[in-house]
């Protein structure tokens, strides 16, 4: 049993280099903690932080079973909506969301994401109780998108121009029928 002591040995050698190189990494860091320069995004307010980032190509289902690739919708531009049935701020917005989708019709494709853990088996009745005429309803139930846009709380909506890049973002519960909404969306249609 010459080999236990050894391989001790190796064990505390291997931690020691792998903590200073770990320390390694932050020898310029104050003696405080390092601070984000990010700001955190303010909650139902129009935020322009992330400006400019790609929509993620992420893959959506609907209650059909059809699939959507949000990475290949360009020409329009377009906005997306995350949100949950268990999330009470969400289930105020869809029917704002559903008129302001009527609204624009052609000019601004809306699409709404369910965050839903158990997908269609409560993404499907929720429809059909809604009755929501403009909104079509697509999953995402392993949140993949919402990941992909930095995580955070629900209600989330993205605004991307016509060729997928972010305008603006509204992370909480935000009044889509007031003159806000539509000017900022306005603003993104008279600009393509």
């Amino acid at each position: 049993m010459a080999l236990e002591p050894e391989l001790s040995r190796l064990s505390l050698t291997l931690a020691v280099v792998l903590g200073l190189s770990v320390a390694a990494c932050d020898r310029d860091a104050p003696d405080k903690a390092q601070e984000s320069s990010a700001k955190p995004a303010p909650m139902g307010e129009i935020d322009r932080n992330q400006a400019g980032a790609l929509m993620p190509a992420t893959t959506l289902r609907n209650l059909e079973g059809r699939e959507l690739n949000l990475g290949a919708l360009q020409g329009t531009p377009v906005l997306v909506n995350l949100w949950a049935t268990w999330c009470a701020p969400c289930v105020k917005e869809l029917p704002l969301i559903d008129a302001l989708a009527s609204d624009y019709d052609d000019r601004l494709h809306v699409i709404t994401v369910s965050q839903d853990a158990k997908g269609a088996e409560v993404v499907g009745p929720f429809f059909a109780k809604g009755g929501y005429r403009y909104l079509e309803s697509w999953m995402d139930p392993e949140a993949n998108l919402g990941f992909a846009l930095g995580g955070g709380s629900l209600p989330m909506t993205v605004l991307y121009d016509a060729s997928g890049q972010e305008v603006w973002r509204v992370t909480g519960d935000f009044d889509w029928s007031s003159e806000e909404a539509r000017a900022a969306i306005e603003q993104e249609l008279l600009a393509d």
